[in-house]
C-alpha cells in the first residue's frame, strides 16, 4: 500500500446548513388542483367548520418541503453510492464528483467531511438506524440506506442544525430517490433525533461486558479489526491500553502531506498558500486541504501529496550505511549505486525515492505487475531526471529470479491489509475481512523472498507494509530470516530516528520499527531493515 494522503477537506459547517441554496417548495409544492379535499376541517354533519385562526405550516408540510438536492450533499450521497454499488475506493470517486458539481472551497469541504464521515462511521450508524426502522436494514433499499446514514452522521457528529439536516436530508431523497421513499427517510431521522450521539453510545452498550463490542460500537470498527489492533499494539511493544486512542485516531480526519521532491521540487508556493512547516521529516509540509491541483508544483509533480510515514521509510531505506561510506556520497559508494523499487505501484515512494538516487548518482528501477498502475509510476517518476529511473511491468516475484544480486538498495511496500491506513481510507475497514490477511501472506512471503535474492551481497532489502498486523510484520521478516543464514536484521529505529526532524521515532519491539496515528499523527508504516551479509 502507498501512503499518500487524500484530501480531507475541512470540518462540518455551522450555521443554516443549506450550502447548496436548496429551494423550498413554492405555492405549487402541495396537493394538486382536482385532488379529494381535506376533510378534516369538517363536522360531523359534513359542513366546513369556521376556522378561528389562520392554518400554521410545520417544517414539514409539503409546501414547504426542499425538493432539490443540495449539490455538497449529493456529492456525499453519489460518493457512498459509488463505494456500496461498484466497489470503489471515495478517495478516488470523490474529487471528480467535486469538479463535476463544481463545488466551492467550503462547500468540498461539507461533502468531504460529509462522505468520510458517514463512511467512516457505518457501523456505529447501522447499529442506531437500526433502533429506529422497524425493517432488517438489509431489507432497506441500498440507496435508502446510504441516505439514512448521511443523515445520521449529519444529526449526530456535525455542525449542521437538526432542522436544516432533515431538510436537507430528505430533499435529496425527495430528488434523488422518490417521495415514497423520502417519507420513510424523514420518519427515521426524526427517531435518530431523540438522543445525541453519546446517549445513543450508551444505550447500545448498556449491559454489554465485552470490551471488544463496546470499542467496536463506540469508536466504528468491526469487532476483528479491534481485536487486531490490540494484538498489533502489544506485538510492536506497546501497551493494549492504547487501544481507544487508536481507534479515535482512526476516525480522525487527517492532514494532507506534502512533500518536496529532493534536489527538485520547493515547497514555498504551498506555504504560500497556507501549508505550514512538517515536523516529522525534511522537505515535508502540512496542508489544509482544498484544491491542492492549482498549485503548478503539483500539477507538475515536483511536489506531491504523500503520507508522512511513507516519506520517511523510503528515506530510511535510502538512509542505510553500506559498508561505511555516507550514504549521501556517490563516489564513496564505489560507483553509481542501483536501486530497487519492487512494489511501486502507484509511484508515490518511487517518485521520492528516484529524485534521492538522482541526487546521489544513484538509478532506480521501479517495478509494477499492472500496466496500468505502471503507467502512473511513470507519470509520478516524470518530474526526476529520466537516465535516472526505468519502470519495470511485471511479476515482482520473478524479479530476483531475473536480476539476481544487481541491487544496492531494495524497497518492498508489499500489497497488505491496509489497516495501518484506516483514516484515510473510511470504506475499507467494512470491507476488509480476517480472510485478507491469510490471502495475502503466502504473496508478502514470495515478494520478500525475491527482493532478498536481488540484493547482493552488503546490500539491504527495506521490507514495508501498511499494516501494523504481526500476521503482515513481524512474522513474515521471522519466517524469511528462518530460512538463510546470511541475513542481518539492522536496527530500523536507529534509521528512521536518523531520518526525522525529531530523533525520538524508535518505536518499534526489538529491531524494527511501527509508527502509530495516536503516537506519530502518521500513517501505521511497519520497518524492517534486512542487510544480506557480505
Amino acid at each position: 500500500m502507498n501512503g499518500s494522503g487524500d484530501n480531507q477537506g475541512g470540518r462540518g459547517r455551522t450555521g443554516g446548513g443549506n450550502p447548496g441554496g436548496g429551494q423550498r417548495g413554492g405555492p405549487g409544492g402541495g396537493r394538486g388542483n382536482g385532488g379529494p379535499r381535506d376533510s378534516s376541517n369538517r363536522n360531523a354533519k359534513g359542513r366546513e367548520r369556521n376556522r378561528t385562526s389562520q392554518r400554521s405550516f410545520t417544517d414539514n408540510a409539503p409546501s414547504q418541503r426542499t425538493r432539490r438536492a443540495d449539490p455538497a450533499r449529493l456529492v456525499a450521497f453519489e460518493v457512498l453510492r459509488a463505494v456500496a454499488a461498484e466497489d470503489a475506493y471515495a478517495n478516488l470517486v470523490l474529487p471528480a464528483r467535486i469538479r463535476h458539481h463544481g463545488l466551492d472551497k467550503r462547500d468540498a469541504g461539507f461533502a468531504t467531511e460529509l462522505s468520510y464521515g458517514a463512511l467512516r462511521g457505518q457501523g456505529t450508524y447501522d447499529a442506531i438506524l437500526a433502533r429506529c426502522v422497524d425493517r432488517p436494514l438489509d431489507q432497506l433499499d441500498p440507496a435508502i440506506l446510504d441516505a439514512l446514514r448521511l443523515g445520521a452522521h449529519q444529526l449526530l457528529a456535525m455542525r449542521v442544525p437538526a432542522h436544516a439536516a432533515l431538510d436537507q436530508t430528505v430533499g435529496l431523497a425527495r430528488a434523488v430517490i422518490g417521495a415514497g421513499p423520502s417519507t420513510l427517510i424523514n420518519a427515521v431521522l426524526r427517531k435518530v433525533t431523540a438522543h445525541p450521539l453519546e446517549e445513543w453510545l450508551d444505550l447500545l452498550v448498556a449491559g454489554e461486558s465485552d470490551d471488544t463490542k463496546v470499542a467496536s460500537l463506540r469508536y466504528a470498527h468491526p469487532e476483528w479489526i479491534v481485536r487486531a489492533m490490540r494484538q498489533s499494539l502489544v506485538a510492536h511493544g506497546r501497551p493494549a491500553s492504547e487501544i481507544n486512542d487508536l481507534l479515535e485516531a482512526d476516525n480522525a480526519a487527517p492532514v494532507v502531506n506534502l512533500v518536496a521532491l529532493p534536489g527538485i521540487g520547493s515547497l514555498d508556493e504551498a506555504l504560500e498558500n497556507g501549508a505550514a512547516p512538517g515536523e516529522l521529516v525534511e522537505g515535508s509540509a502540512l496542508s489544509s486541504g482544498g484544491d491542492l491541483g492549482r498549485l503548478a508544483s503539483v500539477r507538475e509533480g515536483s511536489t506531491r501529496v504523500q503520507d508522512v510515514g511513507s516519506q520517511l521509510v523510503a528515506r530510511a531505506m535510502a538512509a542505510v550505511d553500506l559498508g561505511g561510506h555516507d550514504p549521501d556520497d556517490a563516489a564513496a559508494a564505489g560507483g553509481t549505486e542501483a536501486w530497487l523499487d519492487l512494489c511501486a505501484g502507484p509511484g508515490g515512494k518511487a517518485a521520492l525515492l528516484g529524485a534521492l538516487a538522482n541526487q546521489r548518482g544513484a538509478t532506480l528501477l521501479a517495478n509494477e505487475p499492472a500496466p496500468h498502475r505502471a503507467k502512473l509510476v511513470s507519470q509520478a517518476l516524470s518530474a526526476v531526471p529520466r537516465e535516472t529511473w526505468q519502470v519495470r511491468t511485471g511479476d515482482g516475484r520473478d524479479v530476483g529470479t531475473e536480476k539476481p544480486e544487481a541491487f544496492d538498495r531494495v524497497l518492498v511496500d508489499v500489497p497488505c491489509s491496509g489497516l495501518g491506513a484506516l483514516r484515510r481510507r473510511p470504506e475499507s475497514r467494512w470491507r476488509r475481512t480476517p480472510k485478507d490477511l491469510a490471502d495475502l501472506g503466502p504473496l508478502q512471503r514470495e515478494l520478500l523472498t525475491s527482493a532478498l535474492a536481488a540484493v547482493r551481497p552488503g546490500g539491504v532489502v527495506a521490507y514495508v507494509t501498511c499494516s501494523p498486523h504481526p500476521a503482515e510484520t513481524t512474522a513474515v521478516v521471522t519466517d524469511a530470516l528462518r530460512k538463510r543464514d546470511d541475513l542481518e536484521l539492522l536496527e530500523a529505529g536507529q534509521v528512521l530516528d536518523s531520518v526525522s526532524l525529531t530523533g525520538n521515532l524508535a518505536a518499534g519491539h526489538g529491531s524494527t520499527a511501527q509508527l502509530w496515528p495516536h503516537i506519530h499523527g502518521t500513517d501505521a508504516m511497519f520497518l524492517a531493515l534486512i542487510s544480506k551479509k557480505s
